[in-house]
């Protein structure tokens, strides 16, 4: 199956991803947002590098997914959704402007016709306090300072994917809303993975 996995910033998105590819033996694709050498320039100056740097994460992930367009069981680590959600949530807080966001769902729009649907959009729901505590541990230099504009993305993350999901017509069969504990745990691993080989065995009858 091809999974994608969706979810705010510290969700546990490339954690998930790492764990359900090694438990399904299949390619992992990993979404290069670490990097990305457009990244630390938008954290310092998004109103100059929010366009530049969403279409630069737009580009080298369609480009990963071309290339595993054929492989039939695949998890990804983000999707060209999850991006939107990005650009939709820069253009409420005025940051992208209604022309650069019009140019990016166009140059999306291109890109999504030429892959092949996920079979699986699995989205990480998780509290805010918890995102915030998930960021602070893992203690990236590029997103100190940033409370302000995580708050922002935080409180409306979700809101804006549902209206997404909306906007492309995803079948609600193919999106398993998932709220987590820790998944180091074996037993909420597993409860996971049941979660997941029920929605699948829903979404592709």
């Amino acid at each position: 199956m091809r999974i994608g996995i969706i979810g705010p910033i510290g969700s546990g998105k490339s954690l998930l991803s790492k764990k359900l590819a090694a438990y399904y033996h299949c390619a992992l694709l990993e979404e290069p947002v670490e990097k990305n050498e457009y990244l630390p320039y938008f954290y310092n100056d998004k109103e100059t590098f929010a366009m530049l740097s969403q279409n630069a994460f737009y580009s080298s992930l369609f480009l990963l997914m071309w290339k595993t367009k054929e492989n039939p069981n695949v998890v990804c680590d983000s999707t060209l959704f999850s991006n939107l959600v990005f650009t939709e949530l820069l253009r409420l807080e005025g940051i992208m402007s209604a022309m650069e966001v019009a140019l990016t769902y166009a140059i999306a729009d291109e890109h999504l016709k030429r892959i092949p649907d996920l079979d699986l959009q699995i989205v990480l729901v998780r509290p805010t306090e918890q995102l915030f505590k998930n960021v602070r541990k893992r203690g990236r230099t590029i997103e100190k300072g940033q409370e302000d504009y995580l708050k922002f993305h935080y409180a409306n993350y979700y809101d804006v994917l549902r209206r997404i999901f909306k906007n492309y017509k995803v079948p609600e069969k193919r999106v398993l809303w998932l709220e987590l504990e820790d998944m180091e745990e074996e037993a909420e691993f597993a409860r996971i993975v049941a979660l997941i080989e029920k929605c699948y065995a829903e979404a592709i009858k």
